[in-house]
């Protein structure tokens, strides 16, 4: 069974290379996108300080987000792209650092507390299959060492994942 190891860094990008091994275990041999995607969730809420909300949408053919798995307070199920963070992410194929969401024009607020979002797409062959979506209390919480981490992670999860 797998554990996760707490990882005790002040530097970032240590940070994320551990990060990275522990879902490389995680991951192994598993490649249902819901099951990794819950998994992947969980593992970023445990590990990763100053989160509100860690989890993912998944890309309907009507050009909707739907809710996937996730860790942190009930959110918004449905997002159209174009809309707020995620749906502009999608719509603009790249990561969305947004360090005050109140600054974000069409920002959603599924949970009140949050002042900072990183959003990742969830690209394979060129194709967005979705997107992560981290929320912070804190604004300003990520920067571009948080970014690359994430990517990174995101593209395990792709690479490691069948996708119906």
């Amino acid at each position: 069974m797998f554990a996760t190891k707490t990882i005790d860094t002040g530097d970032k990008e240590t940070f994320y290379r551990e990060l990275t091994s522990q879902l490389d275990g995680l991951l192994h041999d598993e490649r249902d996108f819901i099951a990794n995607a819950a998994n992947l969730s969980a593992l970023i809420f445990d590990l990763v300080p100053d989160l509100n909300w860690a989890g993912f949408y998944f890309l309907r053919p009507n050009d909707e987000l739907v809710l996937g798995p996730f860790q942190g307070k009930v959110a918004c199920v449905r997002i159209k792209v174009g809309k707020g963070v995620c749906g502009s992410a999608v719509a603009e194929k790249r990561t969305m650092l947004v360090p005050d969401v109140h600054a974000f024009p069409g920002h959603i607020a599924c949970d009140a507390a949050s002042r900072s979002e990183l959003v990742v797409p969830l690209i394979k062959d060129g194709r967005v299959l979705g997107v992560l979506d981290l929320d912070s209390p804190v604004p300003g919480r990520f920067d571009s060492q948080d970014q690359a981490g994430f990517e990174a992670l995101a593209a395990i999860y792709v690479a490691a994942s069948d996708f119906a």
